[in-house]
């Protein structure tokens, strides 16, 4: 993203990455919200390339491989094993050593001191876990799709509504168990 920000531009491999971690892959946010993001910063951007490929790349239409998601992790090492990149556009990671630049949370505090770099301090925690939120996504899509099929492709904004409050619900109840969890451990 700060890449995005700094060139108006970005590898469309990148944008898939970006798209992934934003709706099915970790957060599950609009497909709409990223698509605005990208039109306004995006220097070659294309209103029905950037529609379609945000529709495809959430799993909204087109597209029922939501269960194939790019993990942040993996998908930088495959790419960029040494970290050159992140090292380019996060110059903050820059000392961090290869074998965290795509885990700099999962660094010792001493590896982190003489990187320069304290996680929460110079650079943020990761907003979530991935591996706990991309099967959270998965269940969720798994979900609106099998009431997609059950009402044969006739889903209603109604339906839609009725399936978003039940997630929004689900998380509200998981947040609530978590917090009592927390008070039996303090």
């Amino acid at each position: 993203m700060v890449q995005l920000r700094k060139w108006g531009w970005m590898h469309h491999l990148a944008r898939h990455c970006v798209a992934c971690f934003l709706t099915r892959g970790d957060l599950f946010v609009h497909w709409e919200k990223g698509r605005d993001v990208f039109e306004r910063l995006l220097i070659d951007s294309d209103w029905a390339i950037n529609n379609g490929n945000w529709l495809w790349l959430s799993c909204s239409s087109f597209f029922y491989q939501y269960n194939r998601i790019y993990s942040p992790i993996s998908f930088g090492k495959k790419y960029d094993p040494s970290g050159n990149y992140i090292r380019h556009f996060l110059p903050v990671l820059k000392d961090m050593p290869k074998e965290y630049i795509y885990e700099p949370w999962s660094a010792p505090l001493s590896v982190q001191t003489q990187a320069k770099c304290i996680i929460g301090k110079d650079y943020p925690k990761p907003v979530v876990s991935h591996d706990t939120a991309s099967k959270e996504c998965k269940r969720k899509l798994a979900e609106a799709y099998e009431l997609n099929k059950k009402l044969n492709g006739l889903v209603s904004d109604e339906d839609l509504r009725k399936l978003r409050r039940k997630f929004e619900e689900d998380q509200s109840e998981e947040s609530k168990s978590k917090r009592q969890k927390q008070k039996l451990i303090d």
